[in-house]
């Protein structure tokens, strides 16, 4: 009896021990846990395929339960956020415009690896995302033109070609034409715009530089229009027909588009200059009757 009494008092004499080591380990543990940094990592908000450019909508930050592997995105700290809250966008900004390799498919809520993508200053990126058989053209666009800060690599694009005669004997309704030189062009890239150059781009000069997917018999129309005066991009409707082929006239061709004139724009340039100004080109011919009566005639 005394036996029993004894192992009795020594089972519970060990169990308040354990019990005590449990509750002094518990608040540690728990407070561990408190201390664990939960991570976000950049992740695809959309289903991404093979060639696609990545905008802003396609991103978004998710957390994880786990150790960040190799090639991931990390979002900035919190508290590098509150000292320079900008930080979170420029590391979403540094994807956009990348694209999605050709071995690879993102599925939505997969993360973005750096291995899965390419970037436009990396070496192999125009071989990426090249269509079969087409070419890379880089076209110099004025650095103040609002159209430029509104393209995004993969929209479509018309090239417009603006020139200024300065003939005198022209009329200064017929000075300045407009046209649409090549359609439906898709943008590879848009380059940053070099701080340096920004007194030069106040004067008029070309201060941006945009990569156009075109044909060879494409780039030859730019390359000549770059010749004849300056060029600027207008961006089509997502909407609208997009392949390159959906011109009646040919690949990338103009539609039935016209040339649009000085005197279309403003037709009160029409009476911007005195009519003696105009006619004073036309020369006086001598005309002589029977009767040796001669008298001036205006020629037109």
């Amino acid at each position: 009896m005394r036996a029993k009494t004894i192992l009795t008092v020594l089972f519970l004499i060990s169990l308040a021990v354990a019990s005590v080591v449990i509750l002094r380990t518990l608040p540690i543990q728990v407070d561990a846990n408190a201390n664990i940094v939960k991570e976000e990592i950049l992740v695809a908000a959309v289903p991404l395929q093979a060639g696609i450019f990545i905008r802003a909508e396609d991103l978004t930050w998710a957390s994880i339960a786990r150790a960040i592997e190799p090639g991931e995105i990390v979002r900035p700290s919190e508290a590098a956020r509150r000292t320079k809250p900008e930080l979170d966008e420029e590391t979403r900004a540094s994807l956009y415009g990348a694209a999605v390799r050709p071995t690879y498919t993102i599925a939505t809520g997969q993360p973005i690896r750096r291995s899965s993508i390419v970037k436009p200053r990396d070496r192999d990126f125009l071989q990426v995302v090249l269509a079969p058989g087409a070419r890379a053209i880089a076209i110099p666009v004025v650095t103040g033109e609002a159209s430029t800060g509104l393209l995004f690599p993969g929209d479509r694009v018309d090239v417009i070609l603006t020139q200024n005669f300065k003939a005198d004997n022209a009329p200064i309704t017929r000075r300045s034409v407009s046209e649409t030189v090549v359609e439906n062009l898709r943008v590879l890239t848009i380059d940053v715009p070099d701080p340096k150059a920004a007194g030069r781009a106040a004067n008029g000069s070309f201060g941006r530089t945009v990569t156009l997917e075109v044909t060879p018999e494409q780039a030859e129309k730019i390359n000549v229009a770059t010749e004849l005066g300056k060029l600027s991009l207008t961006l089509r409707s997502a909407s609208g027909p997009n392949d390159m082929t959906a011109s009646a006239s040919g690949p990338g061709q103009r539609a039935g588009i016209k040339p649009t004139w000085a005197g279309d724009v403003s037709p009160a340039l029409g009476g911007a200059i005195p009519e003696k100004a105009i006619t004073a080109h036309y020369p006086l011919v001598e005309v002589i009757h029977g009767s040796r009566k001669s008298e001036s005639v205006k020629t037109e």
